[in-house]
């Protein structure tokens, strides 16, 4: 399979050409119920992770929550 270049959090990665949004959530075992997703510039809504395909170049922003106080 054909990979491609993406930017997660500042870091260069290699994926596999035509991995969804939420392809990747799975690879790294996210919970997205703690998680936002920002994908060029753009807040994706986790209704749409499965339809928001990731181009080369994409650069990718994931902020965590934490809770505690």
């Amino acid at each position: 399979m054909s990979k491609i270049t993406i930017t997660i959090n500042g870091i260069e990665t290699l994926i596999d050409k035509d991995l969804s949004l939420n392809d990747l959530i799975l690879q790294y075992q996210l919970d997205i119920k703690k998680i936002a997703i920002e994908v060029d510039l753009i807040i994706i809504h986790p209704d749409d992770f499965v339809k928001t395909i990731l181009n080369n170049g994409s650069n990718i922003e994931i902020v965590h929550f934490i809770g505690g106080g």
